[in-house]
């Protein structure tokens, strides 16, 4: 799997990869390029050898596209310009999609170190989406990848999404190096990348600053690596929320490393909700090596996760943590319970093993810095400061779970 992206690479350096440039099929900077670039997409699909899509150096407008794959060959989509949404959501042609959208493709890279720029500050102000109003309209993710697989998005920024900045659901051994999100703080649920149903996924030396979670992770997950990410503005690294549907599958081997939180509301968090029929798992998790900066809420489990108040504590999280590694957190963080553990009292969190922890509380009012701990009785190697889950005479037996 390896192999293809490196013969990729070569192909690259060879200079012998088939070109297909967009201005070659009527694309120019006064006009919308979705149709050249369907085109140009449609004819590097169709190659039985190595090609390249090539969005040249410039200004581009781009409306909305969607290119399916089943490529007979290597493909590369090659952004050196600047593309931008239209900012108005009525001149999206296709209202319930995504504004790029790639499906079906193997031994894909997407590169050349452009911008795709959503656009999406008209659209932040008219989101009102929440758990209270059902009727707002779908806003459109900037790029979403779907049934990738052996493929590499590298050195691309995103930037100001209407939604989530990027989704990577139901691939397989996908990587991204060097991608870069941008958007404020106070932007609305611009996650900046969700990953599902998948496997074999890495985020590696990457920048990702955005309103929402910085990586969001959903159910039937497994062997994720997060290494050497810079999140913030943002709420930080989760997995979940999960439990909402019954059907969800189980979420293990996920490994975030060598990551620093800037500013960000939460560091790490786990997200699973109360009075819900799921019963996944959520297990073999390794959170090393983190680095906190004025970061709330540095380490979060919440198994009453509740939004607005508006769902139901009437029963237990019936979703299962186990299994977790926390090692080598250190930093400062904005609120004084540095460390929250919040487990279920039907599925008491199992296994929890915490070694180093240093983190100072560094927020405008005294307090002193705490953590605290419901349903759970981790099991320590090494200092932790603050003292972690120092009192646990209510953890439930286990027998119980």
């Amino acid at each position: 799997m390896v192999s293809i992206v490196l013969v990729l690479q070569l192909l690259l350096k060879a200079n012998s990869l088939t070109v297909f440039d967009i201005t070659k099929y009527g694309a120019t900077p006064d006009r919308d390029i979705s149709e050249a670039l369907l085109k140009a997409w449609n004819d590097a699909i169709a190659s039985t050898t190595a090609s390249q899509v090539l969005i040249p150096e410039g200004n581009w407008t781009l409306s909305q596209v969607r290119m399916l794959g089943r490529n007979k060959a290597p493909i590369n989509l090659e952004i050196k310009g600047d593309v931008k949404a239209y900012p108005e959501l009525d001149k999206l042609p296709d209202k319930d999609g995504q504004w790029i959208t790639i499906n079906y493709v193997d031994s894909l890279t997407i590169s050349g170190g452009g911008v795709l720029d959503g656009q999406g500050q008209e659209a932040w102000k008219a989101n009102h989406c929440n758990n209270k109003n059902k009727t707002c309209p779908k806003l459109p993710i900037n790029l979403s990848l779907n049934f990738i697989t052996n493929s590499i998005i590298r050195d691309i920024t995103t930037k100001d999404s209407k939604n989530w900045h990027a989704n990577c659901i139901s691939s397989l051994n996908v990587t991204f190096q060097r991608f870069t999100v941008s958007a404020p703080g106070d932007s609305v649920n611009t996650d900046g990348l969700h990953i599902a149903r998948g496997h074999s996924i890495k985020v590696l030396d990457s920048v990702i600053g955005t309103g929402d979670d910085c990586i969001s992770m959903g159910d039937e997950l497994s062997d994720v690596l997060i290494k050497n990410v810079t999140c913030g503005p943002g709420h930080g690294i989760s997995i979940g929320s999960l439990g909402k549907n019954v059907n969800e599958k189980r979420v293990y081997w996920i490994r975030v490393e060598e990551c620093t939180f800037i500013n960000t509301q939460n560091g790490i968090r786990i997200k699973t909700w109360p009075s819900e029929p799921g019963t996944i798992t959520i297990s073999d998790l390794h959170f090393n090596n983190l680095t906190m900066v004025n970061a709330a809420n540095p380490v979060v489990f919440d198994q009453k996760y509740c939004p607005s108040n508006l769902c139901s504590l009437d029963t237990p999280s019936l979703i299962q943590i186990s299994d977790v590694e926390i090692n080598n957190v250190t930093g400062t963080s904005s609120t004084s319970d540095v460390m929250s553990f919040i487990c279920s009292e039907a599925k008491p969190c199992q296994n929890i093993r915490i070694g180093t922890i240093d983190l100072k509380y560094i927020g405008q009012k005294p307090a002193p810095t705490t953590t605290k701990c419901e349903n759970i009785k981790p099991i320590f190697s090494a200092t932790q400061n603050p003292p972690v889950c120092s009192d646990t005479s209510s953890f439930p037996s286990l027998a119980s779970s």
